[in-house]
This record gives structure tokens, sequence and C-alpha cells, in this order.
């Protein structure tokens, strides 16, 4: 060590340096008015819409007020982003599905590189305005249903028209803008937006939370017990989201004319949760899709009354407060993580078992090839199980606690927010020091 160089503390210059030369104020600087255009997208309301009827419906359902929530308050006001990145997010899941099953997509997912994964973009737009244009159907047909939700001396065939157009291209343009962030900012645009409608509805409910604990002592010591449970929920999220699996990898020496170089031990990290808060997200998006059709068939004018009826029943099944709900929500976080780490390319054990075997490198104690993809099979089957039960259950435990306190006005932001936000948020600082790791990296070289 004494030829080691020695460390020096950076300055404010070197930071301002950092900043400027790793590009990474323009990124944050994109990234900030991209996400100050979703939101004035979200103020600006759908043309001949009374807001306040179906804001008061919204306020009473807990679907449509938990879409809201993810919209960022542009369900509620009936705006341009009434649907929000859902659709986007819906035709995500979708593709990423079937691309296991379809031999073509799979090939382009896998095998074509770059070319491959931009043609499968390029289906999920598609699809996502199939999807956007099917969603402003449905909710502009409840929207007609509901009495005195639309102004006066509208043209009713005009307006239908022209809503429909009008929310998909605003779906169209919330995905555009995602995508923009995704690429030209930083961090995942898709996440970044449900990010900021979560942060825009945090005031809302503390306001409503500090309304009705005001004058009761029991609540009030509910709500301390609450927080509690959240700030510990969000400490083990950011466990749960650092925590790597390290399996050491033994290189080989070489010699090069008199030198020796490798020999030296590394390691591979399989995190413990590959997806992220991407199952999260996924699995609320397969079950609010149903649910919200459920929801606008309600409120639906029904001939039958039986009919009307099984409709009800059906949103009352699956229901965010109900068991059935919970259930479905935790088997599906479960499987979308084995699902997410299965088709991630840096944890394929065949691949990994290649690569180690072609540079001459193994596992201590196990032979190359076969058995070490047996043995990276194992690893990473034990790994995820417990990283998909702790995402799982960490999903769950704030949502019980809610009722266990008795206050529900803050549901709309628990486990599966908080998660949402934390995972986020370490995600963009991530990609912060990434960018500062590669500025370190860009100044050794030109020294």
């Amino acid at each position: 060590m004494a030829n080691a160089p020695k460390m020096r503390v950076p300055t404010a210059a070197d930071l301002s340096s950092m900043w400027q030369a790793s590009g990474l104020k323009q990124k944050l600087i994109f990234t900030f008015l991209m996400l100050c255009a979703f939101r004035l997208g979200v103020q600006l309301p759908l043309f001949g819409i009374n807001n306040e009827i179906f804001a008061n419906i919204a306020a009473g359902n807990n679907i449509i007020g938990f879409l809201d929530l993810f919209s960022g308050g542009a369900l509620g006001k009936v705006s341009i982003f009434a649907l929000g990145i859902g659709p986007f997010i819906t035709a995500s899941i979708i593709m990423q599905l079937i691309s296991v099953v379809i031999p073509h997509l799979e090939k382009l997912q896998k095998e074509e590189g770059e070319a491959g994964r931009r043609k499968l973009s390029q289906y999920t737009r598609v699809f996502t305005v199939v999807l956007a244009v099917f969603q402003s159907i449905v909710f502009m047909t409840f929207m007609k249903s509901l009495p005195q939700a639309i102004l006066p001396g509208v043209n009713m065939g005009v307006f239908f028209i022209s809503s429909i157009a009008v929310l998909t291209a605003g779906a169209v343009l919330v995905m555009w803008i995602s995508e923009l962030i995704t690429e030209k900012g930083i961090g995942n645009g898709a996440s970044l937006i449900i990010f900021t409608g979560i942060l825009s509805g945090i005031p809302v409910y503390a306001d409503k939370t500090a309304q009705m604990v005001a004058h009761n002592g029991a609540l009030q010591f509910g709500l301390a017990a609450l927080l509690v449970i959240y700030f510990i929920t969000m400490i083990t999220i950011v466990v749960m989201q650092e925590a790597v699996r390290k399996v050491i990898i033994v290189n080989p020496k070489r010699q090069v004319g008199n030198k020796i170089y490798g020999g030296m031990n590394s390691y591979i990290p399989f995190k413990l949760n590959p997806g992220g808060v991407m199952p999260i997200i996924f699995a609320v998006a397969i079950l609010l899709f149903p649910s919200t059709i459920f929801s606008v068939l309600e409120h639906a004018t029904f001939k039958s009354e039986a009919v009307k009826m099984i409709f009800v029943q059906l949103n009352q099944f699956l229901s965010p407060d109900g068991l059935v709900y919970y259930i479905l929500y935790f088997l599906l976080i479960v499987g979308l993580t084995f699902f997410y780490a299965s088709i991630m390319p840096n944890m394929q054990p065949k691949d990994i078992a290649e690569n180690l075997k072609k540079h001459g490198s193994s596992i201590p104690g196990i032979k190359p090839g076969k058995p070490t993809s047996e043995a990276l099979d194992k690893i990473l089957s034990k790994t995820t199980f417990i990283g998909a039960m702790g995402l799982g259950i960490i999903a769950l435990v704030p949502n019980l606690a809610t009722y266990a306190t008795n206050i529900h006005t803050l549901q709309g932001i628990g486990a599966t927010s908080l998660i949402i936000m934390v995972g986020v948020a370490l995600d963009l600082i991530n990609q912060v020091k990434t960018h500062l790791l590669a500025r370190n990296y860009e100044s050794f070289l030109k020294e």
C-alpha cells in the first residue's frame, strides 16, 4: 500500500467540474422541465366536463381514488392527461409477458440486440395507442352515463369523438415524455412520472389526516404508530433494494512478458430484488385494469338489474379494501419478481457459466460448465425467493397497519406508494453516482 496514491478531499471547484463535465446538470434540468410539462398537462381540463361531479365520485370510490393518486390528480380533474402513464405501463407488461411466449418477440429481445429492442419498443407504442383508445371509450361512456357530468349545450357526438381523441393523444404524450426522460434525462421516465404524481397527492392526504386526528387522542396515538411503521418500512425497502448476494469468482493468472496479470478473486453481485419497483407497479396495473372496468360499469345504466349486480359484486371482489385483492397483490408481486429475474440479461445462469468458462474463471469448489450453471441457478432461485417474499410482505404490512390504527386517510400513500417513492429515489441517486463515477474515470484518463 506504500505506492498507493494519496486521497485528496474534493473541493467545491472539483464538484463543479464534475457536474459540468459529466453532463449531469443538463440531464437534471431536462428531467425537471419534462416533469413540469407533465404537471402542466394535469391542470388542463377536458372541454365540456363538469369536473366536480367526477371529483365527488373519485373521493368516494377507492379504485378511482387510487388511480387518481397514480395519475397525479389528473383523473379526478378529468384533465387531458386523465389516463396518465397507465396505458403505456399496461402495454409494457403485456409485451414483456408475451415476448416469453412468442418466439419472434423473444428473438427480438434476446438475439437482435439494440435493433430488436427498438422494434419491441415500437410494438409497445402501437399497443399503447390501442389501449388508450379502449380506455378512453370506456371512460367517456361512463362520464356520459353520469347525470350533469357533461355541460349543457354540448353536441354529444362531436364531444364524444373529440374527447376520445384528446384523451388518447394525452396518453401518447405522457408516454413520449416518459421515454424522453429515460433517453435524455436521468432515471426511468415512467417511474418518475408516477413518483411525481404520488408526491403531489401527499399534501392532500396530510391535510385530511390532520383534520381527522386533531381532536382525538386515540387517533393521534394511532397516527404516531402508523408513522413509525412507515419509517421502518422505508428502511426495510432501502435494505431490500441495495442488498446483493455476492458469488466469489476465481480468475486465472496470465503471464505477459515478465509480468503476471490476474489471479485476483472477484465476485458476481446478484440483487435480492432484481426488479426494483417494477413488480409493484406492474402488480398494481394488472389488478387495477379489470377493477377500473368493473367500477365504471357499476355506475353505468343497464336495463337488467341482475347484470348490474354482477358488476357490483365483481367490483367489490377486486376492491383494494378486500382480502382477495391483497392475496392477488401478494401473489402477483412474487410472480413478477421471479419473472423479472428470469428475463434480466445479467441473471441468466447458463450465459454466466459459459462466459466464466470462456475466460477460464470459476466458482471455488464447482466445476466449470453445466455444474456452474446449476449452482448459479440454485443461488438465484433462493435469492429471488427471499427477495420476492420480502417485497410481498413489505407491500402488505403498512396497508394492514392502516386498518389496525383505523387511520384510512393515509391509505393512498401506503406501502405501494412508499416502495415506489423510495425505489425511484434510490434509482435516481444511483444514476447520479454513476455519472459522477464516469467523471472520475474521465479525469483519470486525461491525466
